[in-house]
């Protein structure tokens, strides 16, 4: 990979975060990042995502990024439709086996364009998706929400994928809801509102 950081490499970009990390002991912390880093492997890997993949995850302290290569066999519909809904019941899971280390997770995913260097990626796709994963609404949202995830999409993803409800994804069940501000831009988000699904199949996160 060229360190000098000027070709950006493209990846479907998934952030996530734990909800109210910050009061948790350090110890606590320490076993809720082993778990989330474990359930998210998981996840992927039930999507069919395996290591050769994706980049390793990078640490958020608190949450973490995970970075998709365009390769066929991890397409960003299976994300949503897989991957996603995955995840949410592996926190559901963890939740009711050790309830002392229960946990719930806000999810941002994103495309685009991202840089490396020594230190890890970086670019202005990543700021969208952190920007994403950590906004006000969607923290409101999921603080209301008897779910274990709260999940929202950028309007790159929800172009691409999302209105052309692929199998397993329903375009109504997304809300734009959500805003950020990176730079001088000022970009819209979806929130997925799985209430509004009539069939009950799909996402439910």
């Amino acid at each position: 990979m060229d360190s000098s950081g000027d070709i950006p490499r493209y990846r479907t970009i998934v952030a996530v975060d734990i909800e109210g990390s910050t009061t948790r002991t350090n110890p606590a912390r320490a076993q809720l990042r082993t778990a989330l880093f474990e359930l998210l492997d998981e996840a992927f890997l039930t999507g069919g995502i395996t290591k050769k993949c994706r980049d390793g995850f990078v640490d958020r302290g608190d949450g973490a990024l995970c970075l998709i290569r365009p390769v066929d066999q991890a397409p960003k519909p299976v994300l949503l439709a897989t991957v996603v809904p995955a995840l949410s019941e592996l926190v559901e899971k963890h939740a009711e086996s050790r309830p002392e280390l229960a946990f719930r997770l806000r999810v941002a995913v994103h495309a685009g364009e991202v840089h490396y260097d020594s230190r890890g990626p970086y670019g202005e796709d990543i700021d969208i998706a952190c920007r994403l994963v950590d906004a006000p609404e969607l923290k409101r949202r999921l603080r209301i929400s008897a779910r274990p995830i709260a999940l929202v999409v950028s309007a790159e993803m929800h172009r691409s994928v999302v209105r052309h409800s692929y199998p397993g994804i329903h375009q109504n069940d997304f809300i734009q809801v959500v805003h950020v501000k990176v730079g001088a831009q000022r970009l819209r988000g979806w929130f997925h509102t799985p209430e509004a699904t009539q069939d009950g199949e799909g996402l439910t996160a």
